[in-house]
């Protein structure tokens, strides 16, 4: 695994390029360019706050909804843009991946990094949010490069295994936004951590998103340290995904010019 990170490493060159080709081709003869970025976890804020707050409401404390929700949105769509763009990313680029070698995690890696661009683009938004609800800036947030990196490690694990399972079955790129979709409302995204029941919380904490994005609510609007319990869970999980993403990806590499 060394030795592969380090052939990555000077690839390096290889992957800025190639993520801002993604960048470039994700919104070229785009209408809102990288205003999509805003959009999309913002249209999702917009819905679920007229949703949960006029018609079935959800107790979010002294917490405005349209913040609560948007916390949880923006890491949220991070990890779905990431594995949408991702996972057929050897497939569409397999005449490169046919005539010459190079790291192919390259192609899943510069998905991820392209759609990391999106969140800090989408970030603005959650900037001009804390001022307009007048939520002070504490020192809790310095914790949040932890949580991107906690974050980056279970999207790569996921996306690194998902692309490399879809040259062997085509369904894989149907599969996956589905069980995205199954997994937004199996994390507290919609709704706070506490009406999870507490004989299931454990069980529900399996989940790295559900400790990941009550840990970015506690450190930005909460202002406070997050449970450590529930952040080691996740941490735990991500590594151990991140682990299994990559060596199966690795394993499987040699075969990818021959079937795809």
């Amino acid at each position: 695994m060394i030795q592969n990170m380090r052939t990555l490493i000077s690839y390096r060159e290889l992957l800025l390029m190639w993520t801002v080709r993604d960048i470039k081709v994700r919104y070229k003869q785009s209408m809102l360019g990288g205003a999509w970025a805003i959009l999309q976890p913002l249209s999702l804020m917009v819905m679920f706050s007229v949703i949960f707050t006029y018609f079935v409401k959800i107790d979010t404390g002294d917490i405005p909804y349209p913040i609560f929700s948007y916390t949880a949105l923006l890491p949220w769509m991070f990890l779905t843009s990431s594995v949408n763009f991702a996972v057929p990313s050897l497939v569409q680029n397999m005449n490169l991946v046919k005539k010459i070698y190079f790291p192919r995690e390259i192609f899943p890696l510069s998905s991820v990094a392209a759609s990391f661009v999106d969140l800090l683009i989408a970030s603005l938004v959650y900037i001009g949010m804390f001022i307009y609800y007048q939520i002070p800036f504490r020192s809790t947030i310095f914790l949040i490069p932890v949580l991107l990196a906690i974050q980056i490690l279970l999207t790569l694990g996921i996306v690194l295994f998902s692309s490399a399972l879809n040259v062997f079955y085509r369904d894989i790129r149907f599969v996956v936004p589905l069980g995205i979709q199954l997994w937004l409302y199996a994390s507290p995204i919609i709704y706070p951590l506490s009406r999870v029941p507490e004989e299931l919380r454990s069980f529900y904490l399996l989940n790295p998103m559900a400790g990941l994005i009550e840990a970015y609510r506690d450190v930005t609007i909460r202002g406070v340290w997050p449970d450590w319990n529930y952040l080691a869970i996740a941490a735990g999980v991500s590594f151990v995904i991140f682990i299994i993403g990559y060596l199966y990806f690795k394993r499987v590499e040699w075969q990818f010019a021959d079937i795809i």
